[in-house]
């Protein structure tokens, strides 16, 4: 019964940071939470036009392959880019409330995540717009979206370890994410490329993520079994990793922070 209490008190502080994240975010907007639908759109519109004549050949629906990889790649960034420095941000409430410390970055990457389920709603209507029929694969996605959020909680839990000890780590980052960008196939068909280069790309988990939305979504295909198992490998392995490395370290981040 006391963890049980326990356990609703921390979902209430978990509600309650992530609705203080989502009111931060866009205090001084006038659209608010509508930038998490529009700004993907429009990133669609623009790329759409630069890429389309260039892959519109090779790819059914082009607008859509576009807005499936830049939907997934932006939960993915959007959720370790705000894990990274939840520590620091909250080095007040560190030192002030007693209560487990993996509690930051869950609400980071769970806002994160309530920012990408609007999107998703966007992207349905996008579906709707293009005529792609509703099919039975559609119900796999939870499944993609919930190992995209356990990896980017892996890596946002190591990343917001990093970041407490070594700040640099967020532009070293950054950079990172531009090399990984490119590397995901978010834009272009890996069929087109060198077979070396296209397995590179092939065992990259985020473009696998990527990939296993597309079909479930645009194709009507399921995953292959090799897809599900890195899928559900990497997803598993980063965020125990993640987690392992995080709770080893917390007596060192309330020393430092």
């Amino acid at each position: 019964m006391k963890k049980y209490t326990e356990l609703k008190q921390y979902l209430f502080v978990v509600r309650q940071l992530v609705a203080r994240e989502i009111k931060r975010k866009y205090s001084r907007s006038y659209l608010g939470i509508l930038w998490s639908v529009l700004n993907p759109l429009l990133n669609m519109v623009v790329l759409s036009f630069i890429f389309t004549k260039m892959f519109s050949r090779s790819i059914e629906n082009y607008p859509l392959y576009l807005l499936t990889g830049q939907t997934i790649w932006q939960l993915f960034t959007g959720a370790t880019n705000a894990a990274m420095t939840v520590m620091v941000d909250n080095r007040v409430m560190l030192t002030r409330v007693k209560f487990p410390m993996m509690i930051f970055p869950v609400a980071r990457v769970y806002s994160a995540l309530v920012n990408y389920l609007y999107t998703f709603v966007a992207y349905l209507l996008m579906l709707l717009v293009f005529r792609i029929r509703p099919g039975l694969t559609m119900l796999a996605a939870p499944a993609v979206i919930l190992c995209v959020t356990l990896f980017s909680m892996g890596i946002g839990c190591l990343l917001a370890v990093a970041y407490v000890f070594f700040a640099d780590i967020k532009y070293l980052y950054t950079v990172l994410l531009s090399l990984w960008m490119y590397c995901s196939a978010i834009f272009y068909p890996v069929e087109q490329l060198p077979e070396m280069i296209g397995r590179v790309i092939e065992a990259n988990p985020v473009y696998n993520y990527i990939a296993c939305m597309r079909s479930v979504m645009l194709y009507a295909s399921w995953p292959t079994a090799s897809q599900w198992l890195r899928m559900l490998l990497w997803a598993a392995a980063m965020y125990l990793f993640g987690y392992l490395v995080f709770r080893k370290s917390q007596n060192r981040i309330m020393q430092t922070v």
